[in-house]
């Protein structure tokens, strides 16, 4: 048998490249998404090419360390790697589909015939052995097949980028939660700060009313001023252990088993160099999630032709080989053996409407998909765009706010000194210290909107996936 159902299947399988259904196009790119991006225009940021860890920039050990951490152990990671784990099972259960199908069956059989079908002298009562194995491949004539294993490669493409989306999500989250945890812990210096020179302000008064020289009316004032600065450092170690418990989660720890060493950091980093951030070229072929898009794209335009294949006929080669024997025959002799081969074709109609309706569903998909890649283009500029902007603007704000606040020290030295001789009135001294104490919390909280806006410029640049 094997030498007819060899060749008769390499004959058909020659003609499975009449695939039914569009071939895939990537869709185009407009050459504006794909131009350098608007607001690169500044010393900040430089248009050479992004790196991956992009983390690194921050040259601190200990950030590396828990970026990997994150990354080895993170729930959201690993959930991921499953769903991807997933994908490529459905793929490879797509491929069998082009493995011919394999059977073995075996059967000892007693029966008892009516004597009208046995001939004269014999039993009417027999056994009957039978053995074979038998064998069976679709010829993918149009497409069905084909088709069907290039959208599972879409699919798992899709659930490769989702997770590489996921990776750099969580390394982002990572960082910011470090730099949440380092930044809380200047605003906390500033505040004690604060407190401490109001303390002083508090004495000084205190010390004028005694003698006379100021009213109760003074030292209430300042008093409540302190007080009022004193109030902010509980909500402040509020935040940093809020930040310090996310970081648990986000590294897979309980609590209980973070690095006592993260609770000391108290400097928060910046990139050592400025921030590499390419064009809209670049950006377009390395966000995960454009990447996701695209390949979902493909799979469903792939499923435009598995529906169309439902239109033509199912064509399947077949062939058997075995042996049936009749009682005390041989079961392995040659008047026992037999062998079978031969195409079938099998063919639904005329419910053809149906078909075409899967079809133009599939197509309604496909059209959904483009829109979709379209959209996700569009969001990861104009993301990047905004990330960009908002990073410069921020920059230029800690420079005004700098010279602001060296501007209400010196204002705030000036009036305490003068208050001590007796130079000037208790009210200008409150102003100076209310407006130093509103400098330093502005160009602190400046700053740590830098920080975490430099995060979500490396995240909407879409780095931190590339698997090592």
């Amino acid at each position: 048998m094997t030498r007819y159902f060899v060749p008769l299947l390499l004959a058909t399988s020659l003609l499975t490249a009449c695939a039914v259904g569009p071939n895939y196009v990537r869709p185009h790119t407009a050459l504006s998404a794909a131009a350098p991006f608007i607001g690169a225009e500044n010393t900040a940021v430089t248009r050479e090419a992004v790196i991956d860890k992009w983390w690194m920039m921050y040259n601190d050990p200990v950030l590396d360390r828990v970026v990997a951490d994150a990354i080895a152990a993170n729930t959201d990671i690993r959930v991921a790697a499953a769903r991807v784990d997933h994908a490529r099972a459905l793929l490879r259960d797509a491929k069998s589909n082009r493995l011919p199908t394999t059977g073995i069956n075996v059967s000892v059989q007693r029966e008892r015939l009516p004597s009208s079908q046995v001939f004269p002298g014999e039993g009417r009562e027999q056994t009957v052995y039978d053995g074979g194995l038998s064998l069976s491949y679709e010829v993918d004539l149009f497409g069905r097949v084909s088709r069907g294993i290039e959208a599972a490669h879409g699919d798992a493409a899709a659930a490769q980028a989702d997770a590489d989306g996921v990776r750099a999500a969580v390394i982002a989250d990572t960082v910011r939660a470090y730099l949440d945890i380092t930044t809380s812990a200047e605003q906390l210096k500033v505040a004690q700060d604060t407190v401490t020179l109001l303390d002083t302000s508090v004495r000084i008064t205190s010390a004028r009313f005694d003698v006379g020289r100021s009213d109760r009316l003074d030292v209430l004032r300042v008093m409540a001023l302190r007080d009022q600065q004193a109030a902010l450092v509980p909500q402040i170690l509020a935040d940093r252990r809020a930040a310090l418990l996310r970081l648990a989660t986000l590294t897979g720890r309980a609590p209980a088993d973070l690095p006592a060493d993260l609770a000391l950091q108290v400097i928060t980093p910046q990139p050592a160099a400025p921030i590499p951030v390419g064009d809209g070229a670049a950006l377009i072929a390395r966000r995960p999630d454009v990447r996701a898009a695209e390949r979902r794209l493909a799979a469903d335009s792939a499923r435009i032709g598995v529906a169309t294949a439902e239109l033509y006929p199912h064509i399947s080669l077949g062939g058997s080989i075995g042996s049936t024997a009749l009682g005390g025959q041989n079961v392995l002799g040659d008047g026992a053996s037999r062998w079978a081969l031969g195409p079938l074709i099998s063919w639904t109609f005329p419910n053809f409407s149906a078909a075409r309706a899967r079809i133009a569903a599939a197509r309604a998909d496909d059209a959904a998909s483009l829109a979709q890649f379209d959209g996700t283009v569009l969001i990861a500029l104009e993301e990047t765009e905004r990330a960009l902007t908002r990073y410069a603007r921020l920059r230029e704000r800690i420079e005004i706010l700098t010279r602001t606040r060296d501007e209400a020290q010196r204002a705030a030295r000036i009036t305490l000194a003068r208050q001590r001789e007796g130079r000037i009135d208790f009210l200008t001294v409150l102003d100076a210290q209310r407006t130093l104490a509103s400098a330093e919390t502005d160009l602190v909280t400046a700053r740590r909107d830098a920080s975490f806006a430099q995060v979500d410029l490396f995240r909407a640049l879409g780095g931190g996936w590339a698997r090592t």
